[in-house]
């Protein structure tokens, strides 16, 4: 549950005298241009709606979508169909065979060939180079020994001339000492005295006359700062005067005014656009059920009224006095016809067979045809309880 309190709607901002004058006229003349336009609109969307269901999407099954996908069904699956066939039977199978009784038996050979190595170097480095390599490190631990006691007798041969060298170094460093005490000090002091005297020269004559020359230099820029922005400022309120003033007496008393004007005859003609285009399809929607109603009435009603109170009827006595009678007749020609050709048939058989007895004898006819034994009754000779018709007591 919301127990937080809804802000209030705000009130729409109250609207001027120019908006309520200016919103009824312009509706009314947008309503007068915008209705036929609408009208036209809407007959063009039926027309376009028609055209589109009725024309241009069959044409579009019949010449597009027909086409591809006869085209697809008929040729592209059965050429990937064949190209697959030709790639497994080409590529897959060769490739499939060579894997399997090539490369498998060579890949088993290597692999066996490989295992022989490795085991071989197993070998060779267990039973060979191992002890040959305990050997090696043997005979080097004693090199190492010996030469660890070499470089030490050298190495304390070495720290004996050092020790000499040391004592000579420490001589002549306390010989140079003895020199810088008694020689280069006292220069030393007479020339902090000469470094001293110089600085107090610098200290009392020349740091006046900088100090004289950095007061003139502040003074000529500060003068140059002043006449700079005195020139500044006059041109500021040159173009403030000339420019600005004017510019902003421009845009808050006349530019302003006329565009609030506009946007405001703008936001009404816009409004009235839209108003006008929402009441121009409420009266195309009912003009067009009006055209529906009175086309279903004067034409749709008629027709129809017309084939079920005068078509049908007439139809049915048509059928049933004309065609039912035709139909009977020409079914009954056709079984006389048949008939005919039956007999017809069956008078040549029989001639046929009257001209061969005379040519060939009776004996030819019984040799063309003999009769063959039924097994079942025929429809006059049915089976009955005294009568067998059984493979070994038929007579």
């Amino acid at each position: 549950m919301d127990l937080e309190k809804q802000p209030a709607p705000q009130a729409p901002p109250p609207e001027g005298c120019l908006t309520v004058a200016i919103r009824i006229p312009v509706r009314i003349v947008v309503l007068v241009l915008v209705v036929p336009v609408r009208l036209v609109w809407d007959a063009l969307v039926v027309v376009g709606r028609f055209l589109r269901d009725s024309v241009l999407r069959p044409l579009w099954r019949a010449l597009v979508v027909w086409p591809c996908v006869a085209l697809w069904r008929y040729l592209v699956v059965p050429l990937a169909k064949a190209v697959g066939w030709l790639g497994k039977v080409l590529l897959v199978v060769p490739l499939a065979w060579l894997y399997r009784y090539v490369l498998t038996p060579v890949g088993h050979g290597i692999a066996w060939t490989v295992r022989g190595v490795g085991a071989g170097l197993t070998w060779l480095y267990a039973r060979v180079l191992t002890p040959v390599g305990h050997g090696i490190v043997w005979l080097l631990k004693g090199l190492g020994a010996g030469l660890v006691w070499i470089f030490t007798v050298i190495g304390h041969g070495i720290a004996a001339v050092v020790r000499g060298i040391a004592w000579v170094l420490r001589g002549i460093a306390a010989g140079l000492t003895w020199v810088y005490t008694r020689m280069f000090t006292p220069v030393g002091h007479g020339i902090v005295w000469l470094l001293k005297g110089v600085g107090a020269v610098l200290a009392w004559i020349f740091t006046p006359v900088g100090r004289a020359i950095v007061w003139c230099a502040r003074g000529l820029a500060w003068l140059a700062g002043a006449v700079v922005t005195g020139i500044g400022v006059g041109l500021y309120w040159i173009a403030r005067i000339l420019l600005v003033l004017p510019a902003v007496a421009l845009w808050r008393w006349i530019l302003a005014p006329v565009g609030r004007a506009l946007a405001v005859v703008g936001r009404e003609v816009w409004d009235a656009l839209g108003h006008a285009w929402r009441i121009a399809g409420h009266i195309s929607l009912a003009v067009g059920r009006f055209l529906g109603t009175l086309f279903r009435w004067v034409f749709v009603e008629p027709v129809r009224w017309v084939y079920r109170e005068i078509l049908t009827p007439v139809g049915h006595v048509i059928r049933d006095t004309v065609l039912r009678p035709v139909a009977e007749a020409a079914r009954s020609v056709g079984r006389i016809t048949r008939a005919t050709l039956a007999s017809a048939r069956e008078s040549v058989r029989q001639t046929r067979a009257d001209v061969r007895r005379m040519l060939f004898g009776a004996d030819a006819d019984t040799r063309e045809r003999e009769p063959v034994a039924r097994r079942e009754p025929t429809a006059a000779d049915t089976r009955t309880l005294g009568s067998s018709t059984t493979a070994l007591t038929k007579d």
